[in-house]
């Protein structure tokens, strides 16, 4: 049975997900110089080995724009399109991914298909970050983009070490 509140939020994320996605390849010429010339592909992102008591995301097929962008890869006619690559993220240990990610690194991730393609999306998942400090300080000037950059930084210790307390809970038996 379908779920409407799926429905409704599932269309929205995954457009925000796509925004956030080309907002930070567009800060990386180089990555999206590595992309363009894999237009029209198409990967999958999925996650594995989910535990946590909530549905699991669903897959995420995205295609590649000529621009080296992401949109998401539409499905015609009720046939899933034809996918050149796959990313699986392991989210057996949520707390351990959550701590990874809090503290700028990546959950664990296979990359399977297409070589030349899982090269290059290799080469973007270790090389592009998503610079917050120069966003905030675009949108709101230099000097609140400091004053927030503190309180960022305050937030993300609590944050990473909340992540680490609970991860070693999370493991005891």
């Amino acid at each position: 049975m379908a779920n409407p509140v799926t429905e409704l939020l599932l269309p929205a994320a995954t457009d925000r997900f796509i925004l956030l996605a080309n907002h930070v390849l567009q800060s990386a010429p180089a990555a999206t110089e590595r992309l363009k010339t894999h237009a029209g592909r198409v990967l999958r992102i999925e996650v594995d080995n989910w535990r946590v008591p909530l549905p699991p995301p669903p897959p995420l097929a995205l295609r590649i724009t000529p621009a080296g962008l992401f949109e998401a890869a539409v499905v015609v006619g009720g046939a899933e399109p034809e996918v050149d690559l796959r990313l699986r993220v392991d989210a057996a240990h949520p707390m351990d991914a959550a701590r990874r990610v809090a503290s700028g690194e990546l959950p664990p991730l296979q990359i399977e298909g297409d070589v030349a393609l899982a090269s290059d999306m290799n080469w973007v998942v270790a090389n592009v970050r998503w610079d917050i400090a120069a966003d905030i300080e675009r949108v709101f000037g230099p000097l609140v983009a400091g004053g927030l950059a503190q309180v960022g930084d305050k937030l993300a210790a609590t944050a990473r070490t909340l992540a680490q307390g609970a991860a070693s809970v999370w493991r005891k038996p």
